[in-house]
């Protein structure tokens, strides 16, 4: 069962719980109020244009509540007590949001009857909504400990921990589908068969197993040294889960882990599942707002640039961007036509291929502004690590591996490394840069968002962008 499809069960059963409290609850408001202010029968209050109208949007209000919740972004191996706070908590912030936009428009004979409507809205909204998830959720964890939604999970070690690691996750419900060796003394306290082979057949392994995760159990290693074998596996793009033990180098991540098994995801950060919607959807309504309410703007620049030099309006270059996925990304071009040709090229400050206009537009980052389209399209946020080309990508994590983690977010047209180091010249000051993305990744949040936004308007006001 796909992530997607499992969603859908969720979607339809909200859906039609909201559909239901809402009609109950307008039999309970013709019975309190509206009998009292006119209407002589439920069918006339019901086909009243505002309460109708109301029985066909409410459902999308409740929809839209529980997608900005973060609900269903993650719809397999659901926590039963987080979903029961989950919903508890999107369900008093969407009775509340009910309460003041519509209840307090009625009139009721008495005051107290505002509280019996708020209550009984809360109340059946929560039980309506919980009673089907938990029955869904429920179904799903039976589907995952008869592993028929089995997650397929590739070990990496065999030694002691491993093996009773292994006998853990597989009580879970996890499809165990072997084990890799680190090195080539390293001792097995697991079937040979089960053995797959090196952690450099690891992306081979991972093509034909079909595996969705990766799980690191090896015996006792420096910090250095499990550093050096963790970092590598971020370029597979999967979760990488490693055992919490006393003081983990690697602490400052979040733990979540699967019940009753103590591991770190140390591809993971704090953002949340909430955060990430509400960040999604301010991406697109932002970028519409800018690419409408700036086109005067971008024609003005399109003209500039045409006027400056021969050759294109746009530039476009594809860059690796989110999941490691390469796509086209556009600017005004900066540069004469054909500066660059033969080994990619990082520019400068004193760059002679830059054109004067394209001077003026870098110092104000004008030269970004095209890239809210691919904002738009899904391809990047406003807010993200800068997204490289592959060429200088193959040259950074010979150094620093870890790169590969920044594949794990949607690349932004601003960044923390752009507003706080700027544009680089080579790959060492690509891999210094980096630093701040990092700390941008493990940090992520709105707030910091925002600041990096605040941070990028100052710079462009500033003239300072390159």
């Amino acid at each position: 069962m796909t992530k997607n499809k499992l969603v859908i069960p969720y979607v339809l059963s909200d859906f039609i719980s909201a559909s239901l409290v809402w009609f109950f609850f307008n039999w309970l408001r013709f019975h309190e109020i509206a009998i009292f202010d006119g209407f002589t029968t439920l069918k006339e209050f019901l086909l009243f244009l505002p309460v109708w109208g109301g029985q066909f949007v409410i459902p999308f209000f409740w929809l839209s509540i529980y997608y900005f919740s973060g609900y269903y972004n993650e719809p397999i191996g659901k926590s039963r007590v987080t979903e029961f706070f989950q919903t508890l908590g999107s369900v008093l912030v969407g009775v509340l949001f009910l309460f003041f936009l519509i209840i307090l428009n009625d009139l009721p004979r008495f005051f107290n009857i505002y509280y019996a409507l708020f209550f009984s809205l809360f109340v059946c909204q929560f039980l309506f909504t919980y009673i089907p998830r938990l029955c869904i959720t429920l179904y799903g964890i039976s589907k995952i400990k008869s592993r028929e939604w089995a997650q397929n999970v590739l070990i990496i070690g065999t030694g002691r921990k491993a093996q009773q690691l292994s006998v853990r996750l597989y009580d879970l419900g996890y499809e165990i589908s072997g084990f890799v060796k680190v090195a080539v003394d390293d001792e097995v306290f697991v079937m040979q068969d089960e053995v797959l082979g090196k952690i450099d057949d690891l992306e081979n392994l991972i093509n034909a197993k079909n595996i969705q995760e990766l799980v690191v159990a090896i015996e006792s290693r420096e910090s250095g040294e499990l550093l050096n074998i963790l970092y590598p596996l971020y370029r597979y793009r999967l979760p990488v889960k490693t055992i919490a033990e006393g003081l983990n180098p690697l602490s400052r991540v979040n733990i979540k882990t699967p019940i009753g098994v103590p591991l770190i995801d140390i591809t993971d950060n704090n953002f949340s599942y909430a955060e990430e919607n509400i960040k999604h959807f301010l991406d697109k309504v932002l970028s519409v707002f800018v690419l409408v309410l700036f086109s005067p703007l971008f024609i003005y620049l399109s003209w500039r640039v045409k006027r400056d030099s021969k050759g294109r309006i746009l530039f476009k270059q594809e860059r690796i961007g989110y999941m490691g996925k390469p796509f086209m990304i556009y600017k005004f071009r900066t540069m004469y036509e054909g500066a660059e040709s033969g080994i990619p090229q990082l520019s400068e400050e004193d760059d002679e291929r830059i054109t004067p206009f394209g001077r003026f537009m870098r110092n104000y980052r004008l030269d970004e502004l095209p890239q809210f389209w691919n904002v738009l399209k899904g391809d990047m946020s406003l807010v993200g690590p800068r997204p490289e080309r592959k060429y200088f990508i193959d040259q950074i994590v010979k150094k620093a591996p870890y790169y590969y983690l920044m594949h794990n977010v949607r690349p932004g047209i601003t960044s923390l490394g752009m507003v706080k180091y700027g544009y680089a010249k080579n790959v060492d000051e690509m891999i210094e840069r980096l630093a701040y993305d990092v700390l941008y990744y493990e940090n992520m949040s709105l707030l910091f968002d925002l600041k990096i936004l605040v941070y990028t308007i100052k710079t462009v006001a500033t003239g300072k962008g390159i």
